[in-house]
C-alpha cells in the first residue's frame, strides 16, 4: 500500500476518533449541566412547588442515587453491547426525565423527573471512556480521558449565570422542557457516529481477576474510596444544590451575582480536572491526591469565615480555588487502575460509584441538617449552613486521615545477604 493511501486512511482514523470525542462531549456537557441546575434554581423551587430544605436535598440527591445505582451493572452492559447502544439508551430516560421535571407541580414529580436524569446520565463518562479505549493508544487515552473530562465540566458553567438568566426570562420549565430536545440530538448523534472500529489494536484489554470482590476486599481501595466520597462527593453537593442557597441565603447575595459566583466555582472545576495530571506528574499520584483533599478542606475552613461583608470578588476566588482542590480528585481514577492494573475498568467504575453515591448522601444528608433549623423569614438562618460546612469539613479530616498511610514511599525491597 503507498505511503498516500496510508496517510489517507490514517487521516480519516484520526477523524473518525475526534468525531467520538466530540459526540460524547455533548453529552457530557449535558451531564455536569443538570447535576448543577438545582443550586441555581432552588429559591425558585421552593417557592413554585414549595419545597423544605429536606425535600430539595433529597430530590436533587436522586440525580445521583440513580446514577451511582447502575454503576456496577453498567460496566458489564458496556462491555456486551458497547457504548453505541448503551449511552443512548440511557439517554433516552434523561429526554423523559426532563420533560417530567418542566411539567412537575409537586416534589413527586419533581423527584421522578431528576431520577430519571440521573439514570439517564449515568452512562456517558463510563461511555465515553469504553469508546475511547477503542479508539485510542493506551499510551494517548490517559491525555484523552483527563481532555474530556476537563472540557465536560464546562457544563457546569452553563447551569450558573447563564442558567440564572435563562431561567429568570423564561422560566426554569422552559429550560428544562428545551433542554430534553437537546438530549436526544446528543443520544442520536452518539447512536449515529460511535461505532467501535473492528480492529483491535487501540483496546485497552483487563483479565477478569477476582472481580468486584477483590476490589471491595483491598485495603488500599477502602483508604482512596471514602476520600473520593468526602471530596468529590462534597464538591458534587455543594456545586449541584447548597452554593446556591449558601450565598443568597447566608451571605445576601442576589440570584445572578450568586450565579457570577458559582461559574468562578465551574471555573475552578474545569482548571481542576485539566491541571491534575500535570501536578500529579511533579508530586506523585497519592501525595498529589492528599494536597488537593486538604487544600478542599482549607476552602471548607474559610467558607465557615465567610461573611456578606466579604467584597464578591473575594467570593469568587474563594469559589475558584475551592472547584480547583475539589475537582483534583479525579486522580483517584489513576490509583485505582494502578492499584487494580488487571482489572481496571471495575476499579474505576467501583471509585465512580463512591464519588457519585458520596454526591447523593451528603445533598441529601446537608439537606437535612439544614431543614433542622427553623426558618427565619421564610430562609434558613447563617447557623444552618454554618453547620453544614462544619459537617463537610469533618467528613473531608476523617477521610483524609485515613489516606495518608498511601502517600508514604514504599520502602525498596532489600536485597539477599
Amino acid at each position: 500500500m503507498s505511503h498516500r493511501a496510508d496517510g489517507s486512511m490514517s487521516n480519516r482514523a484520526d477523524r473518525r476518533r475526534w468525531t467520538v470525542v466530540v459526540v460524547f462531549l455533548l453529552a457530557y456537557l449535558l451531564s455536569f449541566f443538570y447535576r448543577s441546575t438545582n443550586a441555581v434554581i432552588a429559591d425558585d423551587l421552593a417557592r413554585d412547588v414549595g419545597l423544605s430544605a429536606g425535600a430539595l436535598g433529597f430530590m436533587t440527591s436522586l440525580f445521583f442515587l440513580t446514577f451511582a445505582s447502575v454503576q456496577l451493572p453498567l460496566g458489564s452492559a458496556l462491555d456486551r453491547y458497547g457504548a453505541r447502544f448503551v449511552t443512548p439508551g440511557l439517554l433516552l430516560a434523561a429526554v423523559v426525565g426532563s420533560l417530567v421535571f418542566a411539567s412537575a407541580e409537586s416534589v413527586t414529580g419533581l423527584a421522578v423527573g431528576r431520577a430519571l436524569i440521573g439514570l439517564g446520565m449515568a452512562g456517558v463518562l463510563m461511555g465515553a471512556l469504553k469508546a475511547f479505549a477503542a479508539w485510542f493508544p493506551p499510551t494517548a487515552f490517559a491525555s484523552v480521558s483527563s481532555l474530556f473530562v476537563g472540557l465536560g465540566s464546562l457544563g457546569a458553567l452553563a447551569a450558573a449565570t447563564p442558567l440564572a438568566y435563562l431561567a429568570g426570562a423564561f422560566g426554569w420549565r422552559a429550560v428544562f422542557a428545551w433542554g430534553a430536545l437537546v438530549v436526544l440530538v446528543a443520544a442520536m448523534a452518539i447512536a449515529c457516529n460511535a461505532r467501535e472500529p473492528r480492529t483491535g489494536t487501540g483496546v485497552v484489554g483487563a483479565t477478569a481477576g477476582g472481580g468486584f470482590a477483590e476490589v471491595f476486599s483491598s485495603d488500599a481501595f477502602w483508604r482512596f474510596a471514602p476520600l473520593t466520597l468526602a471530596v468529590t462527593g462534597g464538591l458534587f453537593a455543594w456545586q449541584g444544590l447548597w452554593a446556591g442557597p449558601l450565598l443568597t441565603q447566608r451571605l445576601g447575595l442576589d440570584a445572578l451575582t450568586a450565579g457570577n459566583v458559582l461559574l468562578a466555582l465551574g471555573l475552578g472545576v474545569t482548571a481542576g480536572f485539566l491541571g491534575s495530571g500535570p501536578f500529579a506528574a511533579r508530586l506523585g499520584l497519592a501525595r498529589a491526591t492528599a494536597a488537593g483533599a486538604a487544600a478542599f478542606l482549607l476552602c471548607l475552613l474559610l467558607w465557615l469565615l465567610a461573611t456578606p461583608a466579604w467584597p464578591t470578588p473575594l467570593l469568587q476566588v474563594l469559589a475558584t480555588v475551592t472547584g480547583v482542590a475539589g475537582a483534583s480528585n479525579v486522580l483517584s481514577y489513576a490509583l485505582a487502575r494502578d492499584a487494580f492494573p488487571h482489572m481496571p475498568g471495575r476499579a474505576v467504575t467501583a471509585v465512580n460509584l463512591f464519588g457519585i453515591g458520596g454526591g447523593a448522601l451528603l445533598q441529601w444528608g446537608l439537606g437535612t441538617l439544614i431543614g433542622a433549623f427553623p426558618r427565619v423569614a421564610g430562609e434558613h438562618p447563617p447557623l444552618a449552613f454554618t453547620a453544614a460546612l462544619a459537617a463537610t469539613a469533618l467528613v473531608v479530616l476523617v477521610a483524609l486521615a485515613r489516606f495518608l498511610p498511601l502517600t508514604r514511599p514504599v520502602d525498596p525491597p532489600r536485597s539477599a545477604p
